[in-house]
């Protein structure tokens, strides 16, 4: 059984708490991920019917091994989120699946391109910090050379009758 299904019909009018954990498996992530769910999602949260929507608030924490973008070593993060808030329209369902919603807010705060950096269980500096760096700043910063000289010239020819 779901228990992020809601079912409209038997939410009380002040609303209906729900809490525990799901398995990690719950995030439904790809084997060939970088990211891996390392614990449970544990979830505190608050269902409340307003009008046409469904107002969720609550907590939700989950954590995670990514692999750094840099030298590919796992850092671990966790996605806290304190002060969750979301509003689902009802429209004529009768039912309501929060698992989409609470799924996709959890995995938005993970970064894109993690790096070593971002870990916030066990901070660490990233080992391969600097070695993809330019040795010569200056280097970049120039234009690029410009075409052979002559060459608008015999451009510029091949339009004339």
């Amino acid at each position: 059984m779901n228990p992020l299904l809601i079912d409209l019909r038997q939410l009380p009018e002040e609303g209906k708490s729900l809490e525990g954990e799901l398995p990690a498996s719950w995030l439904e992530l790809r084997p060939d991920d970088s990211v891996k769910a390392s614990g449970p999602v544990i979830y505190s949260l608050r269902v409340e019917r307003d009008g046409s929507d469904l107002l969720v608030s609550g907590r939700l924490d989950a954590s995670f091994d990514l692999e750094c973008g840099r030298c590919l070593g796992l850092l671990k993060r966790r996605a806290l989120l304190p002060h969750y808030h979301a509003q689902l329209p009802v429209g004529e369902a009768d039912t309501i699946d929060l698992t989409e919603a609470v799924r996709e807010d959890i995995l938005l705060t993970l970064p894109n391109f993690p790096r070593c950096e971002d870990g916030n269980i066990e901070p660490r500096s990233c080992p391969a910090f600097g070695r993809f760096d330019s040795p010569d700043p200056s280097e970049g910063s120039q234009p690029p050379p410009g075409p052979p000289s002559g060459v608008w010239d015999r451009l510029d020819q091949l339009k004339k009758p």
